[in-house]
């Protein structure tokens, strides 16, 4: 599923539209997101904004071995995109030091006792 988080955009063609944070997590936790396209102002900073799905996601990655799905940043605020855009580059290096630590674990010798 290809999922898109806006308050006033267009939903692009092919892809499911939430309205607030919550919404998104509790897809992402669901499972099945593929792709997620996050706007950073949502008309009610008290319901979250774009970059809460980013830390959640980050957390999730972190200390749950979440796998994140292709995350693209379409704010048309510039130092929340910037700011969001950082998040995607730490979830990013996260996952790549799981997978080097993963092929580490496999190629180690196996020792019995």
């Amino acid at each position: 599923m290809k999922l898109f988080l806006d308050d006033e955009r267009p939903t692009p063609e092919g892809w499911n539209r939430v309205y607030w944070p919550s919404e998104a997590i509790r897809l992402l936790e669901a499972g099945g997101v593929t792709e997620l396209s996050l706007d950073h102002d949502l008309g009610d900073d008290t319901r979250g904004t774009g970059y809460d799905v980013i830390v959640w996601i980050e957390e999730a990655v972190a200390l749950r071995g979440f796998v994140p799905p292709v995350i693209k940043i379409h704010s048309a605020n510039p130092s929340a995109a910037e700011k969001m855009q950082a998040g995607v580059h730490a979830i990013e290096k996260l996952v790549r030091e799981r997978s080097i630590h993963r092929d580490i674990r496999s190629r180690a010798p196996r020792t019995s006792k």
